[in-house]
Parts: structure tokens; sequence; C-alpha cells
């Protein structure tokens, strides 16, 4: 079973980055729902579009999870001002 790392891109433009092991299409990650609220108005959130692409694919689960840290790395989702991922730890 293919297992996949994806990128959602939220409306202002704010990445997360996420793997799922079981490559269900309606999965969209534990991205802190009070992270990504906050930034928004409460109009905003009433029409509110995402968008989810996966950017690696594999067999392995050992090698996705491997692969998932570098990407928020080489993604900077892990920069708040970027994305919405608390792991790893920015050090801005």
């Amino acid at each position: 079973m293919k297992k996949v790392i994806y990128k959602i891109t939220y409306p202002n433009g704010k990445i997360y980055i996420g793997k799922d092991l079981t490559n269900t299409l309606t999965y969209f990650g534990s991205v802190n729902s009070e992270s990504v609220k906050k930034d928004f108005s409460e109009e905003e959130q009433r029409d509110f579009t995402i968008r989810k692409q996966v950017i690696f694919e594999s067999e392995s689960t050992e090698e996705v999870n491997q692969i998932e840290s570098r990407l928020i790395l080489e993604h900077n989702a892990n920069n708040p001002e970027i994305g919405y991922n608390k792991w790893p730890k920015f050090k801005g």
C-alpha cells in the first residue's frame, strides 16, 4: 500500500506538511486547528478552500517517516510565518 507525504496550502498561503500511511483521500492531517483559525476572520471561515498535494510516495513506512521531517524543513513549514507545522521545532 502506498504511503504519502502531502502538503496542505491554506488561503493565506501558509502550508502544513504531513504523512498519511493509509493514503486516504479525505485525510487532511493533524494540524493545530486553533493555530489556523486565528489567522482567518469569521467571514473568511465561511468560505474556506484548501489544497492538498501529494509531494512524496513510497511503499515503505520507514522511508516516509524519515523523509517527512526533511520535507518540513525544506519547505520551512515549521516557520510560523510560512507554515503550521510545530515539529521539528523552528529555530529561527
